[in-house]
């Protein structure tokens, strides 16, 4: 059943797994999943088109939602190609090394996503907690450097992980648990220690999302007491309005992460359609929501979307 490398024992292919026992309805199963990725590639593509065009927008906040968007279009552009394979096409072999590669952007566009939602928290801090000098601080050389950051804390985490992947020998099945490549599932499947993997697993997940959340949660924690100083009940709204969107796409990002790898960590009896289900929201779910949260509550966003198709 496996076909594997004589000298690195590794197996030609690995099969994808869609929704097991209901091959026969994958045509229509594949629908749904079109329609997301369909949403999620426009509402980024057009969040990215509004900002280009209007030149108003070209400040941090609205640069570094652009930063998001493009996060997002990886995360999804990473999966597209298998997913929409096994249920359009029902083709569930992939190459080895085309694996590792994919499993390498998922997790390099979730890494992204995370250090992209702490610096935007960081923009939100200094917008309400230092306005004065708000101009000053996140100049434009300083948000490309802060992506730049971003993007190289993200490669240095994941740097290792296709080496650690393919030092391993696999003499097991090559069946993954889901229609895409991720570093836990191809560790499974290995018939060596994986005490590495797992640390190094950890290790970069702490570094990640738990300073990135513990960041985020101080900022806000340091923008409620300023507010909770603005004498105006207005001017309170005002600038935490400002922040809700933020607080959407972080609570979008944060609760599926955490969530999947506690229900298969805690709940080990759920149901397989549960496990399958909640991978699928951890994907699917930032990049069709986050232009759709920001396209109806930031008031320019939402009149660039109304200028653009009027223009049309």
């Amino acid at each position: 059943m496996v076909g594997f490398n004589s000298t690195s024992f590794h197996p030609a292919t690995f099969q994808l797994t869609g929704f097991p026992g209901q091959e026969a309805a994958y045509h229509w199963i594949a629908v749904p999943f079109v329609v997301l990725y369909v949403t999620a590639m426009a509402g980024n593509c057009l969040v990215l088109c509004i900002v280009w065009v209007d030149q108003r927008l070209h400040q941090p906040m609205y640069l570094f939602l652009c930063m998001l968007a493009v996060s997002d279009l990886g995360m999804a552009l990473s999966t597209l190609p298998t997913v929409l394979g096994t249920f359009c096409f029902y083709f569930i072999d992939i190459a080895f090394d085309a694996c590792l590669v994919q499993m390498f952007f998922i997790h390099f566009f979730s890494f992204m996503e995370s250090g992209i939602l702490l610096a935007m928290a960081f923009d939100r801090f200094v917008a309400i907690c230092n306005p004065l000098r708000y101009a000053a601080i996140l100049t434009n050389p300083r948000i490309v450097r802060i992506g730049l950051a971003v993007v190289f804390k993200s490669t240095l985490m994941l740097f290792p992980f296709p080496f650690l992947i393919k030092r391993l020998p696999y003499c097991k099945s090559n069946v993954l648990s889901h229609a895409y490549c991720l570093h836990s599932d191809m560790m499974r499947l290995a018939c060596a220690d994986t005490t590495l993997n797992n640390i190094c697993g950890l290790f970069a997940s702490l570094i990640t999302y738990g300073l990135d959340s513990l960041f985020i949660t101080l900022s806000y924690i340091m923008i409620l007491r300023t507010v909770l100083n603005v004498a105006s009940h207005e001017q309170r709204l005002t600038a935490l309005n400002t922040c809700i969107s933020h607080i959407c796409a972080v609570l979008l990002f944060y609760v599926p992460t955490l969530a999947v790898p506690i229900i298969h960590r805690f709940w080990k009896n759920a149901p397989l359609l549960v496990h399958i289900l909640m991978s699928y929201v951890y994907i699917f779910v930032p990049p069709v929501l986050n232009p759709i949260v920001y396209s109806v509550k930031m008031k320019e966003i939402h009149k660039g979307i109304l200028r653009l198709f009027s223009r049309g």
